[in-house]
């Protein structure tokens, strides 16, 4: 059985106005930089059994995904998929705003022009079952964001919907996830 690791952009400045970054391309802060080469150090240190880092397309998880990739010499794909949700309306609102905090629990809502938390969880449930099949052969790191990082989750642990809705990692945390 193989596993899969994952791991949250470093810090962007949304991050730290508390604002919602989505689908939206937000830069890392210098903090969010370092915090990404650290990973890498850590990555090393540990000799994670890593083959291939496979990151988002916005810029927050591309650098994260490139610091790492320098420190450890892993080779990086993009990944399509890896995208984070587009919240619609809710976009650099803030992300302890009690409408969004409802709005987390309605599964099937496009948030005015976003995407429904089902279609995001299609999308990464098959590149999961695709990874799956390649898991012993291949181990990846996933580099992206935090509402992915509940999908993942959820992927592999029952969640109950207010459990779904508050799942969260810091930046730059790595999960390791086990395939059963």
């Amino acid at each position: 059985m193989g596993q899969v690791y994952f791991t949250r952009h470093g810090q962007t400045i949304w991050n730290v106005e508390n604002k919602i970054c989505g689908a939206t391309d937000i830069e890392l802060t210098e903090l969010g930089h370092k915090q990404a080469e650290e990973l890498g150090e850590s990555i090393k240190k540990q000799g994670l059994p890593i083959d291939e880092i496979l990151y988002s397309p916005l810029i927050r998880a591309a650098e994260t995904a490139r610091h790492i990739s320098e420190v450890t010499g892993l080779p990086m794909r993009m990944e399509e998929r890896l995208k984070e949700q587009n919240f619609g309306k809710f976009e650099s609102t803030a992300r302890n705003g009690a409408k969004f905090q409802v709005a987390k629990t309605h599964f099937i809502d496009h948030f005015e022009g976003g995407e429904t938390m089902l279609h995001l969880s299609q999308r990464i449930y098959n590149l999961l079952d695709e990874i799956r099949e390649e898991s012993d052969d291949k181990t990846y790191l996933l580099v992206a964001h935090n509402g992915i990082a509940r999908i993942v989750n959820s992927y592999f642990y029952d969640m109950e919907n207010e459990e779904f809705a508050r799942f969260g990692i810091k930046n730059c945390e790595i999960k390791r996830y086990d395939f059963k």
